[in-house]
């Protein structure tokens, strides 16, 4: 059965062409057509949803009676939206805040982008570049203008889309230029975890120039520090010298294996600072890999399939088995996490032992695509105590923001099974299931706990509970940041129309 036929219009005519099966029979022309016929309907698309997300708010965030709440009107609403889109809080605010702009900063933007005339991409860019702009007349011409010239750049690069939206926004107010008053004002240091690889992560930023002098002259101290026998590299020196720094240690552990070397003392990476790292038992067994020190060695025969590594909590990266053995040959503390027992502790705030199982069994905040690590959320009564026992198949990760969102919200359900798996209802109604981190990482470790009697009668009103607030409101921060950026822009501003010197 052949897909649905479309048709299309182009410099050569109208051009008809099958979706699906029917596509591999058609023209070169056709197929090209077809690209640019599901790129126009997947900006329609992508318009549809800004746009029902634009209404969301308005319904939601319209009155901000929460305004000066911790998890305010609009966290509410983001949390819905992060739930239903499988995207993370800050991605879900950022597309309320694109809605938001569409609808009531830029209609005519958004008439192109509901047409799929304009794609996510480019509306995305004139929301941001023209966010400092807050006189209504003048955003109105900006508007326009870029709506009238948007169809006419073509195909763009994200420099030139920027130059391109940055040429209205500076012929009607100069002031709202998004721009970098200064590389310095923008330093900033990555360590992208979230993309770590066989043990490895890249962290990539900028620094001031002169502490681009001094951390580059220790890295050259302590990588020149270690004996001659040491197997590593001079880079692979320097990348490790970056971990005994943040460590606080002044020195690299030298790793020739001779127990007379005076640079062989531990360097504290293993020890200094704690860091999760959650494997099978049988990770004691693993020896550590020589070749992964030194220059790259010579192809050898297939070895066995290699035994499965740790994993850092929050949802951090994989650690090769090779790799954790050389960190508990450094000093690395090795402890057996044993499953709590099936009676319920009889106070509020679990046990040491009882809270590390419910941080390394859910590696994360339970609310749906929350990635926040487990060591820095509230552990949570599902079923509120003391109605609720401390036990825990009663027991999840919550970072404070879901917590509150659970605590003063009204509408949002979680209900928690043996096994770990949460399910969430939301206010409208739609429910969300959510596995603990280690199930997903970790299948062989069995987190099942004992299941719960159903508890007997209701549960006690809350009372001295009240929601933390804010020192001052969303509204008002966005406009203090709006200030401060624009004030940057004044004397660059003043600078451009100063007179020529004569």
């Amino acid at each position: 059965m052949l897909g649905a036929r479309r048709f299309l219009s182009y410099p050569g005519g109208i051009l008809e062409y099958v979706f699906d099966a029917g596509l591999r029979s058609s023209s070169d022309a056709a197929v090209v057509a077809a690209i640019g016929c599901a790129a126009r309907a997947e900006n329609q698309d992508a318009a549809r949803r800004i746009a029902a997300i634009g209404e969301w708010a308005a319904r939601r965030c319209a009155d901000d009676e929460h305004a000066h709440w911790a998890c305010d009107d609009w966290d509410a609403a983001a949390a819905e939206v992060s739930a239903i889109l499988g995207v993370t809080h800050g991605r879900a605010s950022t597309e309320m805040l694109m809605a938001v702009s569409l609808r009531h900063r830029l209609p005519r933007v958004a008439e192109l982008f509901t047409a799929g005339s304009l794609s996510y991409r480019v509306c995305a860019a004139i929301v941001n570049r023209t966010d400092l702009i807050e006189d209504r007349e003048t955003l109105a011409l900006v508007d326009t203008a870029i709506a009238d010239d948007a169809l006419t750049w073509g195909p763009t690069s994200e420099l030139k889309l920027q130059r391109a939206i940055d040429f209205w926004v500076d012929r009607y107010d100069p002031g709202a230029l998004r721009q970098v008053q200064s590389r310095v004002r923008d330093r900033d240091i990555v360590v992208d975890l979230r993309n770590a690889k066989d043990g490895v992560v890249e962290i990539r930023g900028s620094v001031q120039q002169t502490d681009g002098v001094v951390i580059e002259a220790r890295l050259i101290q302590l990588a020149h520090a270690v004996c001659e026998d040491d197997p590593r590299t001079i880079g692979q020196r320097r990348s490790d010298a970056m971990g005994a720094i943040a460590a606080g240690w002044d020195h690299l552990a030298c790793l020739c294996g001779n127990p007379d070397c005076p640079a062989a003392e531990p360097d504290g990476r293993a020890a200094s600072v704690i860091v999760h790292v959650v494997a099978e038992a049988d990770i004691l067994d693993t020896q550590p890999d020589p070749a992964i020190h030194g220059e790259k060695p010579e192809p050898e025969p297939e070895s066995p399939r290699p035994r499965a590594g740790g994993v850092v909590t929050g949802n951090r990266g994989i650690v090769p088995a090779p790799l954790l053995a050389e960190l508990i040959r450094a000093g690395a503390k090795v402890r057996e996490l044993r499953r709590p027992s099936d009676v319920p502790e009889p106070q509020y705030r679990p046990s040491t032992a009882l809270d590390e199982f419910v941080r390394m069994r859910d590696m994360t905040c339970r609310y749906p695509n929350c990635d926040l690590p487990a060591e820095y959320c509230d552990v949570d009564h599902t079923i509120p105590w003391p109605w609720g026992p401390t036990h825990p198949s009663n027991l999840a990760c919550k970072c404070r923001k879901h917590h509150l969102l659970k605590t003063f919200w009204a509408g949002w359900d979680d209900q928690q099974h043996p096994d770990g798996t949460i399910t969430w209802t939301s206010p409208t109604g739609h429910t969300y299931t959510t596995q603990p981190g280690s199930r997903l990482l970790l299948p062989r470790w069995n987190v099942t706990t004992a299941t719960l009697p159903p508890p007997v009668g209701q549960p006690p009103p809350t009372t001295g509970i009240m929601m933390p607030t804010r020192r001052k409101t969303r509204a008002a921060q966005r406009a203090y940041r709006i200030t401060a950026e624009r004030k940057l822009n004044d004397a660059r501003v003043a600078q451009r129309n100063k007179p020529p010197p004569f």
